[in-house]
């Protein structure tokens, strides 16, 4: 046996000697098969090696180019400027209506008008607010001079923005919690408010933690302000991206932190599905904070950990700039909590979105009266903001 596989070996075939007696017919038909199908002669070593060498493959893919996606990364990068935030005086006529009812005032489209009048000519305003988001009537609405609002901001360097979701209805199916509406006809709204000077969206959608909150609502959440977020950016507009954990509930900062994770998580994956443009948002999301009726109050050093925590694990940093909504908090309270995150460098732009904490001592101040204005345009004129932004 061993003459015959040293004389397999000098020949080059790769074959079974003669099979013993042990040896089964399949055996032989299985290396006849290899050599004649498989093992080149030494001849052709080398030009099977050449052939068998990879080649190159060419990959197709669509890139998304939108018509506006220059002038969205410019405005964006507007907004989110060092040392500015943003005014959100977008309120509805009903909720504007609360508001006025707090000092006494009917909701009147003239007492309305008298009162957005003084937010928007507040001296040396655009030092600190580079964008202010409007309610449609707003947008198309004059000063008590008869000046159009749009033309105040864009003088003073500040981006008009527009509320365009239709507000919270009931989500069938869900643990009594809701749903944004708006989508139907909201590229063609949006084409006309582009028209009319606005150059950046606000949609707001709430998640509930004592309601659960359910998978169904985080979806919708999430899946909605993904559409609305592709349609602004086909229409020119920058969407700012908002979707709200309720400060409602006795549960503590940690479990805010875990449902936060989930809802942006959600949140980015549609969006990535429905092709936006991280470097063409913004983000308006809440501050990690405990519950309102949380017995464990947190530090503003803590909000601040949870906060950039959750970010530096969820939002890319291809996003220019996170702008936190106050939820519910004093103008004190919420001041604090974000000058805490901004005493190191971050990825984004990390300033306000703010309303309440923004509006309440000026509207309380003003009490609808005339002799009163120059008193609530006086708390405007901020030496500088308690916080900065640290260079990028």
């Amino acid at each position: 046996k061993d003459c015959k596989e040293k004389a397999c070996v000098k020949e080059r075939v790769v074959a079974p000697c003669s099979p013993l007696p042990s040896e089964k017919p399949e055996a032989m038909a299985s290396a006849t098969l290899l050599k004649s199908s498989f093992l080149p002669k030494k001849s052709e070593w080398g030009a099977t090696r050449q052939a068998a060498a990879p080649k190159p493959v060419t990959v197709s893919m669509v890139v998304r180019a939108g018509a506006y996606d220059d002038e969205l990364v410019k405005t964006a990068k507007t907004i989110a400027s060092p040392g500015r935030g943003i005014l959100a005086m977008d309120e509805s006529n009903a909720t504007c209506g609360k508001r006025l009812a707090s000092i006494g005032l009917e909701n009147t489209e003239a007492n309305r008008q008298a009162y957005r009048t003084l937010l928007v000519t507040a001296p040396g305003l655009g030092q600190y607010i580079s964008g202010a988001i409007l309610f449609e009537e707003t947008l198309y609405q004059s000063t008590v001079d008869g000046k159009k609002i749009v033309d105040i901001l864009t003088e003073q360097k500040i981006v008009p923005g527009i509320k365009v979701d239709k507000g919270l209805v009931p989500l069938a199916g869900s643990n009594n919690e809701s749903w944004c509406q708006g989508l139907d006809g909201l590229a063609s709204r949006e084409a006309a408010y582009y028209q009319q000077g606005a150059r950046f969206a606000k949609w707001r959608t709430v998640v509930s933690i004592p309601n659960g909150p359910s998978e169904l609502a985080v979806k919708e959440a999430a899946w909605g302000l993904a559409r609305y977020a592709a349609i602004s950016q086909d229409n020119g507009l920058v969407p700012i991206v908002e979707p709200e954990i309720l400060l409602d509930g006795e549960h503590g900062i940690d479990r805010t932190f875990e449902v936060a994770q989930k809802v942006w998580a959600e949140t980015f994956f549609y969006m990535a599905e429905n092709n936006v443009m991280f470097e063409g948002i913004l983000l308006k999301p809440s501050m990690v904070t405990p519950g309102a009726e949380c017995k464990d109050r947190a530090t503003p050093e803590q909000v601040s950990d949870y906060t950039l925590k959750l970010l530096h694990r969820r939002i890319p940093p291809a996003v220019p700039g996170i702008m936190f909504l106050s939820g519910g908090q004093s103008e004190v309270e919420a001041t604090q909590n974000l000058n805490a995150m901004n005493q190191g460098p971050n990825p984004w732009h990390v300033s306000f979105s703010y309303a309440r904490a923004l509006q309440n001592t000026c509207l309380k101040t003003w009490g609808g009266q005339p002799e009163n204005v120059k008193a609530a345009l006086s708390l405007h004129q901020w030496p500088r903001p308690p916080w900065r932004s640290p260079p990028r």
